[in-house]
């Protein structure tokens, strides 16, 4: 039997061709420099951007730069345990998170896994951390309150589910203390709570965690922490991941509370990993995407419409001001995305008024839409006639003589300070909170020494949940206060009234 040699050669050469193309080196990339939680990878030319890639040492990253000789990845763990020369796989998927029932009541990490030695996180359901948020169509108009159970908030800021109101203000202003208030208030709500500390003090997470689980909230919370000793990267990460987890119960048509605690170090961490990419710095040294990095994460909080499920997520971002400054460029960016702000003024604070909001500058975009009927009858003028009091006071301390309807109404407004002033972690029902601004916007509070308000407002209450609960609970279940209900509620303070 004769062989052909070129035929035998052709058939060589088109098998090796062919092995050749098969073979895909580009999948493999190697490591060319590395530090600062950033590597830079050359070969990886089929990489796509955001998708996830594996160095030997377990530590996984994610494609952050596509340039044309190299790859810059952010490293998701210890980027010190990675060399030069190593070798890099691309994994063809995209980073994605644990979500579900199994993450309620966890500690997690940006990534999931835990941080509460309570063992590995179960389940099976798991959800990419980058997602386009609903559209136009998907969507229906906030109209259901979210109670936060702190007073000037529900009364004079409303928030409703699928809302985004921002918390601003400076450091140590009672920001987290709103945020944890509203977390606690959610206790027979059936919404599913979501803490994301990015950038904070071990110390103050751990405590945040102690007060949430004193107060019985962990088991419908789940706290995600990337702390101050996190890479920049995981700081990155952590507020999409916390909204992938909490996505989760929107989509399977229930409710959601997201509390990003704060983003003004989530931007920080982002100008960080920009500027060692070597992107283009803007203002403040942020690169010009920060506004989207921002953007499609709040986007994703929403109100879905019915053909959805109807499910909500509500987000509370809060951004840390430098001595009051809202006009810097990322609270500028945050107030322009969300649908309000409460902002917390330091001066406030330090004279006692807790939570120390500002109601001139203060204000919910959804409004009396996101109150129930009420509350939207006792408080509808209270922002306003706050805002006007403030001025009123000022011009006081001019030491300029008063004329009597002037005083009464300057007497009136230190009695409603007062009156919204409210213990931190002690967030009030609904009911108590109509009940208590009802009676101290119609003047039943006029005759009360400003120092003694809050004691008459205690035991008001206790004689309305002793005396008059049926009262209590029909103002509950009908979330309104017609004229039959307003008249016995004025019956029960005058006749409290008549007892001190």
């Amino acid at each position: 039997m004769k062989f052909n040699t070129a035929e035998i050669a052709a058939v060589l050469q088109q098998e090796i061709e062919q092995f050749d193309s098969q073979v895909d080196v580009r999948e493999i990339g190697t490591v060319i420099e590395v530090g600062d939680g950033i590597a830079r990878v050359y070969g990886l030319s089929n990489v796509m951007a955001g998708e996830m890639v594996e160095f030997p040492s377990g530590v996984y990253g994610l494609a952050f730069n596509l340039e044309e000789s190299s790859v810059g990845i952010i490293i998701l763990g210890d980027f010190l345990q990675i060399n030069e020369g190593d070798e890099v796989k691309a994994l063809g998927r995209l980073l994605s998170v644990p979500a579900g029932d199994a993450v309620i009541g966890r500690v997690l990490d940006p990534l999931g896994n835990p941080l509460d030695g309570k063992g590995p996180v179960g389940g099976t359901v798991r959800r990419p951390v980058e997602l386009l948020a609903p559209g136009v169509a998907d969507r229906q108009p906030v109209g259901e309150p979210l109670q936060t159970g702190v007073k000037a908030v529900d009364a004079i800021t409303p928030i409703g589910r699928g809302q985004r109101e921002l918390i601003i203000g400076d450091r140590k202003t009672g920001k987290t203390a709103i945020a944890i208030d509203a977390i606690i208030n959610q206790r027979d709500s059936g919404v599913k709570c979501f803490y994301v500390a990015i950038g904070q003090k071990d110390s103050a997470v751990a405590a945040v965690v102690a007060e949430l689980e004193k107060h019985g909230a962990m088991a419908y919370t789940t706290v995600i922490v990337s702390g101050a000793s996190s890479p920049a990267p995981l700081q990155y990460v952590a507020p999409y991941a916390g909204t992938a987890m909490a996505e989760h119960f929107m989509f399977q048509g229930q409710h959601a509370l997201i509390v990003y605690d704060d983003l003004s170090k989530q931007a920080q961490a982002y100008r960080e990993l920009s500027l060692l990419m070597r992107r283009p710095p803007g203002r403040e040294a942020y690169p010009g995407d920060v506004f989207y990095c921002h953007s499609r994460l709040l986007e994703r909080s929403s109100k879905l419409s019915a053909a959805q499920g109807g499910g909500s997520l509500t987000s509370l971002p809060i951004i840390e001001t430098l001595e009051g400054e809202v006009s810097a460029y990322i609270p500028t960016n945050v107030i322009s995305i969300t649908d309000g702000q409460i902002y917390l003024q330091p001066d406030l604070f330090f004279a006692g008024q807790r939570p120390a909001m500002n109601a001139g500058i203060s204000v919910s975009r959804v409004g009396g839409a996101a109150q129930i009927k009420a509350m939207k009858k006792v408080a509808g003028g209270l922002r306003l006639d706050l805002a006007a009091f403030r001025e009123l006071e000022a011009f006081a301390q001019l030491g300029t003589e008063l004329d009597a309807a002037t005083q009464s109404r300057l007497d009136r407004g230190y009695r409603m300070v007062e009156l919204l002033k409210q213990p931190q972690y002690q967030p009030m029902h609904v009911v108590d909170q109509v009940l208590s601004i009802y009676a101290g916007t119609r003047g039943y509070l006029d005759d009360v020494p400003v120092s003694k308000v809050r004691d008459w407002e205690q035991s008001f209450l206790s004689f309305i949940h002793n005396e008059r609960l049926e009262l209590w609970n029909r103002i509950r279940d009908t979330q309104d206060l017609p004229r039959d209900l307003e008249a016995e509620l004025v019956a029960a303070i005058e006749e409290f009234r008549s007892q001190k």
